[in-house]
């Protein structure tokens, strides 16, 4: 069976660039901790759930649907300090040295991408795994479509389907974005009901399944909330509309052309080189070792034993 995994770029980038020192930098001077950082996260994920298929997902910039239809859509999220966004294009050339495909769209933003072709490929048949630690990706977990939550770089990952996600937050998948709907996502500005706080946000949805069906039956429920749920009826449905990523978008990349088939092995070595990552490069030696690196590497005879790493650099 097929196994695509799809990366959401940005939230990799962001964990590395945090969790990497950012006194990371090359000889010459150049930052270089949030470029460590992602690609030994795809070296683990590679090792770990040997895809057939592989694409990155990335945002790119403030002009999406979304923040076109609310100007206030994401607003008062902290800066992002410049030496994280000079890192970005090195990133890329990083992963087209793997000879990976990676797709952004000004129109969308990555969770999008993540839903349609997780939709997409489980159509095909093709188990999916979708990297990310973005809530608003819950609602496209279902059976054959797991979400991996990374921790310590990508070797504890926490790994979330249907059941999991009930346990965890009360609801269903496809209940996420009503979810939402009513408490809010302070980290996309939506405001959700005033008052509402996840608790009984599940409770509500349990109950009544959907936010059309709990507006459907206010006279069942307690006063209190039923007068926040009608002062901010609006509120609700517009958050509910926010959140709900698109499945039905074009896929710029074929889901067959995603597959990891003889790929690059020098332009690897010589980027991790160029960027004097011994340790990433050490472990990429070692792994083309490995029956699947075998399978989806271009044959190699270079492999060394990889480095017993320590420290802060080992979770990665």
């Amino acid at each position: 069976m097929d196994h695509l995994v799809l990366i959401d770029g940005h939230h990799l980038m962001y964990r590395a660039y945090w969790a990497i020192p950012r006194t990371l930098k090359t000889k010459a001077g150049e930052q270089s901790n949030a470029v460590f950082g992602v690609l030994s996260m795809l070296l683990s994920i590679l090792a770990k759930e040997q895809p057939t298929h592989l694409l990155f997902c990335f945002d790119e910039g403030e002009d999406t649907f979304r923040h076109q239809e609310a100007k206030e859509y994401k607003e008062g999220r902290a800066e992002t300090p410049d030496d994280f966004y000079v890192q970005i294009p090195r990133i890329i050339q990083g992963i087209e040295a793997f000879g990976l495909k990676h797709i952004s769209d000004k129109r969308y933003e990555a969770d999008d991408f993540l839903c349609a072709y997780g939709k997409a490929a489980k159509k095909d048949g093709a188990q999916v795994t979708i990297v990310t630690g973005d809530r608003d990706a819950f609602q496209v977990a279902d059976e054959g479509i797991r979400i991996a939550i990374p921790h310590k770089g990508y070797q504890a990952a926490e790994y979330l389907g249907p059941s999991e996600i009930f346990a965890k937050y009360g609801i269903r998948p496809d209940q996420v974005a009503a979810y939402k709907g009513l408490s809010g996502d302070a980290s996309d500005n939506l405001p959700g009901v005033k008052g509402i706080g996840p608790k009984t946000a599940a409770e509500l949805l349990q109950k009544f399944e959907t936010l059309a069906g709990i507006y459907e039956h206010l006279s069942e429920i307690r006063p209190a909330v039923k007068a926040k749920l009608e002062r901010d009826r609006d509120s609700a449905f517009f958050c509910e509309r926010m959140a709900t990523l698109l499945s039905d978008i074009d896929l710029p990349v074929p889901i067959v052309a995603l597959s990891l088939k003889a790929l690059p092995v020098i332009p690897v070595i010589d980027f991790l080189k160029a960027m004097e990552f011994t340790l990433l490069e050490r472990r990429f030696r070692a792994m083309l070792a490995t029956n699947y690196s075998k399978q989806v590497f271009v044959p190699s005879d270079i492999a060394v034993e990889a480095p017993k790493e320590k420290g802060q650099m080992a979770l990665f």
